[in-house]
């Protein structure tokens, strides 16, 4: 009998590697938060792993057995401009509080996502043993 890491794993992996990459994005924001005419950028997490699980998007595919993209993971045209609450001076559109608060909201559902994981491989580890 063979184990589907796929089944038993779910989305979990997929989403990590999202929740990966709009960190990096969430990241590049905060560290321009004093750059002149810097436009901050974000995605939309959920509707991304959406398209992603369901298999449409073509970011997902590689061209080489070894490409593991996670900057494909999220094609450009699906990066999206925040609207700046209070408009700046120097044109940068990066608001500090926002910024940091879908940070920790991420690092959050990153944990959950990773609690999960580290339950379900506990799982299937005690199942292998018997």
């Amino acid at each position: 009998m063979s184990v589907s890491f796929d089944k038993a794993l779910g989305l979990h992996p997929t989403a990590l590697r999202l929740q990966e990459r709009r960190t990096a994005v969430l990241t590049e924001n905060i560290a321009n938060s004093d750059t002149p005419n810097y436009k901050a950028k974000d995605f939309d997490f959920r509707s991304m792993l959406k398209q992603v699980s369901s298999g449409s998007e073509e970011g997902m595919k590689m061209t080489h057995g070894k490409h593991m993209g996670i900057e494909g993971l999220v094609p450009s045209h699906e990066m999206k401009y925040r609207v700046p609450t209070q408009a700046s001076l120097d044109g940068n559109t990066v608001d500090s509080h926002i910024e940091k608060t879908e940070f920790t909201r991420n690092a959050l559902e990153m944990q959950a996502s990773m609690q999960f994981l580290t339950g379900r491989f506990s799982g299937l580890k005690l199942a292998l043993k018997g």
